[in-house]
């Protein structure tokens, strides 16, 4: 009843409210389709620039039709500061500046996925990328727009189920087809919009992806892992059992297809708006259906898969409300259902659902003088349950109410920026007579100036307070997916933190250059780890509470080299590290090391050629029971044609992943001792936008 009330309260707001237009008519002669505005940055569209509060990545176009995956996470894990748990090919989550789970919230437009997918390493996101039109990586302390629970950051999707614009064409087509060798991955997306007169816009999509068990360029098991299954295999034999041994080396030296790690989705929507030079309003509906495999452990023999889907209601309204003190009203609210079935060898095992709903208002503010912001409410409710005998996490309700502030002044040469958010939140379990509720007030400041044509130094200060999740709360019992046992603690008190950031920008003439170092020292900084106890035959995975510091930096820079033959040759580089350590004790768990990568690429209107080099460094700074990561190297080639003369909306590119066929795998991936990376992948993408 609580959920179908605020569901009520929520859409008589939306749809009682005026609509105001965000981006009105398209404009003629764009390269890139009428969806995209490179003016809008998700955290702020109405703050200018949010150069010191806002550290922001953007992927659209071309280049997120080429990086395009099954999976969010491994769609953006080549971005500076984001790694991907890589749990399998249908399960991958972003990790922002190592942080996973709630600390790394995944938005539609800036509400959350509303899915299990924060629960648990091996639940996927309901988000399909080929619905994507345009995605934003924030980090630092501007996320305290969204979320005090988003400490690593956030990443936000932005896709085209609610029209912003009306088309000026009687119907506008995008479509994205692509193929890759190294899992048979098959996937075709396409949309439509029609404008219903000179107001209205009706919009309709659907996607679909296949993809089967992806090959790897070594050896499937890591050599610790593979030592322990060779070690099983000589027991076996010394107890008679050669059958048993047999299968265990062969295990133990497999090589080819990751078993078990085939996946397939589904998605499709319909949408409307209402858009003209006051106002807009508009509502959309989608349905994503997953279906994907847990890669197995071969001393575990079992062959887990999950199948998934999401009902999702999403409202857009936005007011302009003119030249008085604030400039535009923006409303978005979203309403879905979501639900999971895990199954042991094809039998139905645990059942996992998630109906919830968020909604959020903001007033921007008219720029007077300098001054710029927003302010806004945000309400969000989560009602959790999962049921069979690994269910390890009981049935429980988590609601969310906060108020945020934005605000920037600038003065000549220095800007001012400040961000405050006040949150409320409880978890209650009625079953375990469970009920806590925790107030979070978080807050950002920062300075930047000018010192040059081009070249901006900024600093910012934050302190930010999180809400223990419920899972980090009251998980206790055995999950098959995971092969883990995991444990809460109901008694966890909020973790808080002191962070600081510093960062050098610089863009002109071609060049640009951004240097990001940040650090923060935590109390009750929440983790799980390995305790190398066992609890019904698995290992007993545990949530710990401690103080912790982590640490690191962003690099990304850009030069133009030479001009010939109708191509511009440029260079560019890009590096991250993050280092997390509990306070006189070990390092936290799966934490990305040390990454640079270089390319250099030709461009012109016709033709792009790219060559990029990815160091990935050993990760040996690891928790106890941890096992080390070797580090790889990975080379990587694309051509991208564009046929049709003075345009940009259809293009072909045809992209060689890990050419050298190299063993790859991430540190942050609770599986990456038994699910490599792919190895080489020779993908051809087409996407077309008319």
């Amino acid at each position: 009843m609580r959920l179908l009330s605020a569901t009520s309260l929520t859409l008589t707001l939306l749809l009682s409210t005026p609509a105001f237009a965000q981006q009105g008519t398209a404009q003629s002669g764009s390269d890139d389709d009428f969806h995209t505005d490179q003016g809008i940055v998700v955290t702020a569209p109405y703050v200018r620039s949010l150069d010191i509060l806002g550290n922001v990545s953007v992927m659209q176009g071309e280049k997120l039709a080429q990086d395009i995956r099954g999976q969010i996470g491994d769609t953006l894990a080549s971005q500076p500061g984001v790694s991907s748990s890589s749990f399998s090919p249908g399960a991958s989550r972003p990790i922002l500046r190592g942080f996973s789970g709630e600390r790394a919230a995944v938005l539609v437009d800036g509400l959350g996925a509303i899915d299990a997918s924060s629960t648990s390493a091996d639940h996927a996101v309901s988000i399909d990328p080929l619905t994507a039109d345009r995605i934003e990586i924030l980090r630092g302390p501007s996320v305290l727009l969204f979320s005090s629970q988003a400490v690593g950051g956030a990443v936000n999707v932005f896709d085209r189920r609610i029209p912003r614009a009306i088309p000026e064409s009687p119907a506008h087509i995008d479509a994205l087809a692509s193929y890759g060798t190294a899992a048979q991955d098959k996937s075709i997306g396409a949309s439509i919009d029609v404008p219903l007169g000179q107001r209205f816009v009706v919009h309709a999509d659907g996607n679909y992806r296949d993809s089967n068990d992806v090959r790897v360029g070594g050896l499937i098991y890591a050599p610790a892992l593979r030592a322990h299954l060779l070690d099983l295999a000589a027991d076996a034999s010394a107890g008679g059992d050669a059958e048993e041994a047999a299968r265990l080396t062969d295990a133990a030296n497999s090589r080819g297809r990751v078993p078990n790690s085939q996946s397939t989705s589904k998605s499709a929507g319909v949408g409307a708006a209402f858009v003209d030079d006051g106002g807009s309003l508009g509502i959309s509906f989608g349905y994503l259906e997953d279906e994907y495999g847990i890669p197995p452990r071969a001393d575990i023999n079992e062959l887990p898969t999950i199948k998934a889907r999401q009902y999702r209601v999403d409202v857009r309204g936005e007011v302009n409300l003119g030249d008085g003190l604030f400039d535009k009203l923006r409303i978005r609210g979203a309403y879905a259902d979501y639900a999971h079935t895990e199954f042991d060898d094809g039998q139905p095992g645990t059942r996992f659902t998630n109906r919830g709903i968020e909604a959020r208002a903001e007033l921007a503010q008219n720029d007077r003088g300098g001054w710029r912001g927003a302010s806004g409410v945000q309400y969000s409710f989560r009602d959790f349950a999962a049921i069979g005998d690994e269910a390890f996490l009981p049935a429980n309700e988590t609601t969310r109410l906060a108020a945020f502030t934005l605000q920037e002044l600038e003065r000549g040469p220095v800007t001012l920026e400040g961000a405050l958010r006040f949150e409320n939140s409880k978890v209650a379990a009625s079953s375990i007579g469970f009920d806590r509720s925790f107030d979070s007030l978080s807050g950002a400041a920062g300075l930047s100036y000018q010192l040059a044509d081009g070249l901006k130094a900024s600093v910012s200060v934050s302190r930010s307070e999180r809400a223990p999740s419920a899972e980090e709360l009251l998980s206790d019992g055995p999950h098959a997916a995971t092969l883990t046992y995991e444990r809460g603690n109901p008694d966890f008190a909020k973790e808080t933190s002191w962070g600081g950031e510093a960062s050098l920008k610089f863009a002109r003439d071609g060049w640009s250059m951004g240097l990001t170092g940040y650090a923060s020292w935590f109390d009750n900084f929440i983790y799980e780890t390995d305790t190398g106890l066992i609890a019904d035959d698995l290992p007993l995975f545990e949530f710990r509470q401690n103080k912790a510091r982590v640490w690191g930096f962003e690099f990304q820079g850009t030069a133009p080299l030479a001009q010939a033959g109708g191509f511009n040759f440029v260079a560019d580089a890009t590096a991250d590290m993050t280092r997390a350590k509990i306070v006189d004790g070990p390092y936290v768990p799966r934490i990305p090391p040390l990454r640079i990568k270089g390319g250099l690429e030709a461009q012109s209107d016709r033709i792009d050629a790219r060559a990029e080099v990815e160091w990935t460094d050993d990760q040996t700074r690891i928790a106890p029971f941890e096992t080390a990561t070797k580090g790889f190297t990975l080379v990587n080639a694309s051509l991208t044609w564009r046929p049709l003369p003075d345009t940009k909306n259809l293009s072909l590119t045809l992209a060689a992943d890990n050419i050298f066929d190299v063993d790859a795998r991430r540190h942050a991936s609770f599986t990456k001792d038994y699910v490599p990376l792919a190895g080489r992948d020779i993908r051809i993408t087409a996407r077309a936008s008319f």
